[in-house]
């Protein structure tokens, strides 16, 4: 297996990644594949100690063997050229396989669609992908064709030119009615699977605005200066405001259940590849959200 090391996860020990990408398996055992030579990057041998780089190449032998499914799943198509994408992903899908999760994503619905024709730059198991959506965040997710438009569409993010805007619902009353918060994020040292605000952590960047306050909770909308793993449940988590239902950063099931954080990703605005058309795109809030306002706003008697 390859796996191409974006900048999210820049400045990660090797063995660190390793553990949160293969979560089946010991940090010991992964530690050991490392120093037999079964992990390589960009073709040569590292220690476990190894930190990762923006670009740097990693490859995988015999941990677990992974064949990528195309899958007969429906897509919600938002927008759609020659070159790209924009699919509406569903709260419940993970983006791309993993080693212990190889079906029902993103990837198995866009082999089915679209076979060969998705660019191949981030490895075999995220064919077409540019950037992601946590399994339990929905919204919108641009999708690349060729590897021309992956690297126009990527060089984009990476220059914070594409905006991306989130909506959400938050715990408590948040104070003030704008906020910018500028908080580094990096992995957390105790779980890695975690992100978390530490000192060392990578510039991230997110502008909150409070589109309307229900006593116990806050709907919010969160545009993305920079897009790093987590960013939004991180930064809002370590406000004291984590995102409701967001069991991973610290917040405890609300009143009214859903699959994990309310959140979704409703905006883009992007530069089209080859024509350098600006495209904006907004969709409607989804389930998780409509269901959780709805209940806060017949308590506080805002509808009936």
């Amino acid at each position: 297996m390859i796996i191409f090391i974006d900048d999210n996860d820049e400045n990660t020990r090797l063995d660190n990644y390793l553990s949160g990408m293969f979560n089946d398996i010991s940090r010991s055992k992964i530690q050991h594949a490392i120093k037999e030579g079964k992990v390589k990057v960009n073709d040569t041998v590292k220690k476990p100690s190894y930190t990762l780089k923006d670009g740097d190449k990693v490859e995988v032998e015999n941990l677990s063997e992974i064949g990528i499914l195309p899958q007969n799943i429906e897509l919600d198509i938002v927008y759609e050229d020659e070159n790209m994408l924009v699919v509406n992903k569903p709260s419940g899908m993970l983006t791309h396989p993993t080693s212990t999760e190889r079906e029902n994503t993103l990837v198995n619905a866009l082999l089915y669609k679209y076979g060969d024709d998705l660019s191949d730059i981030n490895g075999e198991f995220r064919r077409g992908i540019i950037h992601r959506l946590d399994r339990n965040t929905s919204g919108l997710l641009m999708v690349a064709k060729n590897n021309a438009a992956h690297e126009f569409l990527a060089k984009q993010i990476k220059n914070h030119e594409v905006i991306k805007k989130y909506r959400a619902v938050v715990k408590g009353n948040y104070k003030g009615d704008e906020d910018r918060i500028e908080l580094p994020i990096g992995r957390n040292p105790k779980f890695p699977h975690k992100m978390a605000v530490v000192p060392d952590g990578r510039e991230s960047v997110t502008i909150l605005k409070v589109l309307e306050r229900l006593g116990e909770v806050t709907y919010v909308e969160l545009t993305l200066i920079t897009g790093r793993t987590h960013q939004i449940r991180v930064h809002m988590s370590y406000k004291h405001h984590p995102v409701y239902n967001d069991t991973l950063y610290g917040a405890k099931e609300g009143k009214v259940k859903t699959q994990e954080q309310v959140l979704q990703s409703f905006y883009l605005s992007f530069t089209k590849p080859v024509t350098g058309e600006i495209i904006e795109l907004e969709i409607e809030p989804d389930e998780k959200i409509t269901k959780v306002l709805n209940f806060y706003r017949r308590k506080h008697g805002k509808i009936t």
